[in-house]
């Protein structure tokens, strides 16, 4: 049992047998969903009451979807002037990286932006929004998902933090 392993067993050993349970149970989540530190995350969410799982998902789903997509067979060719840079002789996988860049910073900018909950100093508006986890039928728990900018990079998928945006 390596060090990792052993900590979380230990910190289990002190939990009452439904946390145990909801701890366990979100730790398998996560390793299924390939968080590489899902104990970390499982143990956020019991000890913290943070909505860790989420939160992952929900980053998960904005790498694979919005970045990641960029990569996919006929993603460059349905945008016009990339379409035009291919005929042109640009190579495929420099658009697709800088395709996946862009998109990284949009996400980011976005993700921020609803982290930061509201602009009135922008907007001169006194309004603000908040995105909270919700249940199965689709209610509330009223657990905001904060500080998304914070691990959008450690959710790419690739395992890579995104190193490859930028070579």
């Amino acid at each position: 049992m390596d060090d990792a392993e052993t900590t979380w067993q230990s910190w289990l050993s002190e939990l009452a047998p439904a946390k145990r349970t909801q701890a366990e149970s979100l730790r398998a989540q996560f390793e299924a969903l390939g968080a590489a530190d899902a104990c970390d995350w499982a143990r956020s969410q019991v000890e913290e009451n943070q909505p860790q799982l989420a939160r992952f998902v929900l980053l998960r789903s904005l790498w694979r979807g919005a970045i990641d997509g960029w990569a996919d067979p006929g993603a460059l060719e349905q945008v016009t002037a990339a379409r035009r840079l291919l005929d042109a002789g640009a190579d495929r996988n420099d658009l697709v990286l800088l395709a996946r860049a862009v998109a990284y910073e949009a996400v980011f900018a976005a993700v921020d932006e609803l982290d930061c909950g509201g602009d009135v100093d922008v907007s001169g508006v006194d309004v603000g929004w908040v995105v909270v986890e919700s249940c199965d039928d689709d209610s509330s728990t009223s657990r905001p998902l904060a500080g998304l900018h914070e691990d959008l990079l450690t959710i790419d998928p690739s395992g890579r933090n995104g190193a490859d945006l930028w070579r």
